[in-house]
């Protein structure tokens, strides 16, 4: 009899295979990570191909590693990166372009340019996402213009276009299929109909043709060809790492939220049946649709997207060099009593929510002769719970829900100081469950699902358990002074990539401060230089 759940967790930076027993325990994992490729300032793309290598790879490596068959394994589960966008050839399975990644900002002037027709407020009614080019649909219409061919052969429905979940499970099995988590990330899925929508798709002038059908998180998706692992085995669930990892950690029921501490950091809250529209600049999206005897139920979150998390650690070890790994990031923060007065804004990538500058750009501020390596890293790990205030302070605005705990997952949720630090600028408990792979377990809970593996929801929550609680301990009068002065130096990150097309001075305003012209400049983006 099957004894396993197999998860494919495919991340920004690595591609990991993790098994899963019947108590949602890990029993074997294995990790590579693939390259990076930054081709101009603010553009990041992936090897498609590159990441089925290793996702293949890895699944293979742990079966091999844990001397197991196939059918050893009950079904597959995949959980991805959301929003990165992959183009391929229906045949030959070849990606016509490197992968755009969700991080890239190729396509922010494009969305300034339909902010400017005035279709911002459509695309948050519909989807729930802002105008953004974090989404998949403006990277679509790039490689669609960018391409050669690529539009034409689009429209004779040559290609697929497909999220990596997508991508995956083609390689894997043939189908082209997304679930309605991936897909509502597209910002061309309609959150109400549950349907792609038409309406977008003309005004973004983007073909039906070569989108995936979409499917419940828990679907069957069929049996992966036989020269992946030997003999047949089933994919059966898909969903984007986010939603994944907010199922894995059992907040099924609405108020119940969740932090992602990964290469960008991810805060969801479960809103039940309701998909709420923002009016604070967050996200609304489905968190999953499960198929029951009943028929599909979807549940709705509010998400806050910050991009810079892990990806802050990567820097100060690959770009400062001033560690050789990330897990001695802890140790060089701790040496030191607090930062300095330094301030990291980690805008690398622009700001997320709730900002949504795709202008901003990293800011260190508050340096002295007396500022060494270890303010900047306590800096850059206090930079990552300052961001996730932020989110929750909006969340709770929207939601008007209280929270009293938040429970963390992810690489750095494994951080102590970075943790205890969360809890005292929160203000609340922050909660580590004892399995911290939420995103793969939370795949491996859909999959199991779709072929009884488990029962219900209600089972997979009985597995959840505590490893530890962080209690606040800061004064508050204290933990709102670090948040002004976090804010301080957040708005001067803003609009600090200037776009020459749209950039104007006016007659006399050279003589204005910096402050000045930098709110000029964010209040009439839209209007032209003047002579």
């Amino acid at each position: 009899m099957p004894q396993y759940i197999l998860a494919l967790d495919q991340g920004t930076t690595s591609s990991r295979a993790i098994l899963f027993d019947h108590g949602g325990h890990i029993r074997g994992c294995a990790q590579q990570e693939f390259r990076q490729i930054f081709p101009q300032p603010g553009w990041v793309e992936h090897d498609a191909n590159e990441i089925w290598e290793t996702q293949l790879a890895v699944a293979r490596q742990v079966l091999r590693e844990n001397q197991l068959s196939p059918a050893a394994i009950a079904a597959i589960g995949i959980s991805n990166q959301r929003e990165t966008t992959v183009l391929w050839d229906r045949v030959t399975g070849k990606p016509v372009a490197n992968a755009i990644v969700w991080q890239d900002r190729r396509t922010a002037a494009a969305c300034d340019a339909l902010r400017q027709r005035g279709l911002a407020d459509l695309v948050q009614a519909k989807t729930g996402l802002e105008l953004d080019a974090y989404f998949s649909a403006t990277k679509i219409q790039w490689l669609l213009a960018h391409v050669a061919g690529a539009r034409e052969r689009a429209e004779r429905g040559e290609l697929a276009f497909g999220t990596i979940d997508s991508w995956l499970a083609f390689k894997l099995t043939g189908a082209h299929v997304t679930d309605t988590s991936n897909a509502s990330r597209t910002m061309l899925f309609n959150l109400h109909s549950l349907q792609w929508d038409d309406e977008l798709l003309e005004l973004l002038d983007i073909p039906r043709a070569i989108l995936p059908t979409v499917v419940p998180a828990n679907a069957r998706i069929g049996h992966c060809h036989p020269d992946c692992f030997g003999a047949p085995v089933l994919l059966a669930g898909l969903a984007g790492d986010q939603q994944a990892a907010t199922f894995g950690q059992a907040c099924h029921h609405p108020g119940m939220a969740k932090n992602t501490y990964g290469t960008g950091c991810f805060m969801l809250m479960n809103t039940g049946h309701t998909a709420i529209r923002s009016q604070n600049r967050l996200l609304s999206t489905i968190g999953w649709t499960l198929e029951g005897r009943s028929g599909a139920d979807t549940t709705y979150m509010l998400e806050g997207s910050v991009f810079m998390a892990g990806a802050t650690i990567q820097w100060l070890r690959d770009c400062l060099q001033i560690i050789q790994h990330a897990s001695e990031v802890e140790a060089l923060a701790g040496s030191v009593a607090d930062t300095g007065g330094v301030m990291l804004v980690p805008a690398f990538a622009g700001l997320g929510a709730p900002h949504w500058d795709p202008y901003a750009r990293g800011t260190l501020v508050g340096m002295t002769r007396g500022t060494g390596r270890a303010h900047i890293a306590r800096a850059a790990l206090e930079s990552i719970a300052y961001q996730t205030a932020d989110v929750l302070q909006a969340m709770q605005a929207d939601s008007a829900l209280p929270l009293s705990e938040l429970r963390v997952n992810g690489g750095a949720a494994s951080n102590n100081l970075l943790m205890q630090f969360q809890a005292d600028i929160l203000g609340v408990q922050v909660v580590r469950p004892a399995v911290t792979e939420t995103s793969a377990l939370g795949a491996a809970y859909l999959a199991g699902l779709a072929v009884g593996f488990w029962s219900s929801p209600e089972e997979l929550a009985t597995h959840w358990s505590m490893e530890r609680r962080f209690e606040p301990a800061m004064a508050a009068a204290e933990s709102q002074l670090r948040l002004a002065n976090w804010r301080r130096a957040v708005e001067r990150s803003k609009a600090w990539q200037f776009d020459n097309s749209w950039w104007f001075l006016c007659p006399g305003s050279y003589s204005m401060c910096d402050d000045q012209i930098t709110l000029l400049f964010v209040k009439y983006r839209r209007i032209p230089y003047l002579e």
